[in-house]
């Protein structure tokens, strides 16, 4: 434990459940154990995909909820929540200013340089550009990281991959970023073990193999694809049941595309879960396949390999740095679903192939991804800018 205690706040635009928001919350709770004093600044978190902070369980800590702090565009709300940032950054007199996400890593950067806040960072848990955007979109929002970019310290990332992009899109220089690797609680799925009774209750048959997900329901998470990957499988492989975790706006349309096949009773929704009980889902798997388009590092494929389930991915953004093609699993090329049936086929028909995947991945998730040790990390980032 360091001797200096830094005042540290930190600020995104909502709390649901979600990669970035648990990312944000074991921070906070590393730096607490370490005696900092720690503020979360949240705009409001409605949504079918659940409030964290009311999932989770963590030591308490402040919260400020900033009304105006919304994750669509509204001028009018945006302005206000800059101008309240401000007004807070400069009462409390925070040493360190951490954002996250893209409306509050813009207006919390703004807002914290203003006031010359000592150190200003921000993490990039995923590109609001990215190559299925509109051409406009992608032009105001590279604009508005560039901005952003010149009123912050530093700027952490959760891949290689987000850095070269932004460095790609003239963002900032090489220099002003560096990773740190998503931290998450591994514990519970480096031992997990499947329930039975969970199978039953879920309806999935005793003998079945399972092809799960884990994702929030909304476009661009994959669903576009997982759906004909399942009827591909099926076809091949009978046997196998689809296990979904998550909720979200696309599920109707997702049980329209499933009756329209004739597999609904092949298909497991879970709903939304606590985070805290994940791991006895993915348990349940033999095989995870997360087909999303925009994806800073996928917590879920992390959380895959922890169980030694192998794991399923398009090559995009920072996914084939958790997929190691042929090692942890497979990855194809961006809606490639040819290579990606086959490379699910090939698993469950090859005796061994699974388990050792699983047990590559175990391996390489418990010495990168443990929550505690991004923690130190960024702390370490802190005291050595605050000299």
């Amino acid at each position: 434990m360091t001797d200096k205690k830094m005042k540290i706040c930190h600020v995104i635009t909502r709390m649901i459940v979600g990669g970035a928001q648990e990312n944000t919350l074991f921070t906070i709770i590393g730096h607490i154990q370490k005696g900092h004093e720690v503020v979360l600044i949240t705009g409001p978190s409605p949504g079918p995909e659940g409030e964290l902070l009311n999932n989770s369980d963590f030591p308490e800590f402040e919260i400020i909820e900033v009304p105006n702090l919304v994750r669509e565009m509204d001028i009018r709300k945006d302005y206000s929540a800059y101008k309240e940032l401000k007004k807070i950054f400069s009462e409390r007199k925070f040493d360190v200013v951490h954002t996250h996400s893209s409306k509050a890593g813009v207006l919390g950067r703004a807002a914290a340089w203003k006031v010359k806040v000592p150190f200003v960072t921000h993490t990039v848990h995923g590109q609001a550009f990215h190559a299925y955007e509109k051409p406009w979109k992608n032009f105001f929002y590279i604009n508005a990281e560039r901005w952003a970019a010149k009123r912050c310290h530093k700027i952490y990332a959760v891949a290689q991959a987000m850095i070269d992009q932004c460095v790609k899109a003239k963002v900032a220089p090489r220099e002003k970023y560096k990773v740190v690797y998503s931290g998450m609680e591994i514990g519970d799925f480096l031992n997990s073990k499947p329930e039975p009774e969970l199978r039953k209750k879920l309806g999935i048959p005793e003998n079945a193999r399972v092809i799960g997900t884990v994702s929030r329901l909304f476009p661009l998470k994959g669903y576009e694809y997982f759906l004909p990957l399942a009827r591909a499988v099926a076809k091949v492989c009978p046997d196998v049941h689809f296990l979904i975790v998550g909720n979200g706006t696309m599920r109707e349309w997702m049980d329209q595309e499933i009756a329209k096949f004739g597999m609904t009773d092949k298909f497991h929704f879970a709903g939304l879960v606590p985070p805290y009980e994940v791991y006895r889902y993915i348990a349940l798997m033999d095989i995870l396949a997360h087909l999303s388009l925009r994806e800073g590092l996928p917590r879920c494929v992390v959380q895959a390999l922890a169980s030694g389930k192998p794991a399923l991915g398009f090559s995009l953004d920072g996914t084939p740095e958790v997929i190691i093609d042929g090692e942890t699993g497979y990855c194809a090329n961006a809606k490639d679903l040819k290579t990606i049936a086959a490379s699910a086929i090939h698993i469950l028909s090859t005796p061994g192939l699974a388990e050792q995947m699983g047990k590559n991945g175990r391996k390489m998730v418990a010495e990168k991804f443990n929550w505690h040790k991004m923690a130190d990390i960024l702390e370490e980032e802190y005291l050595k800018h605050l000299k």
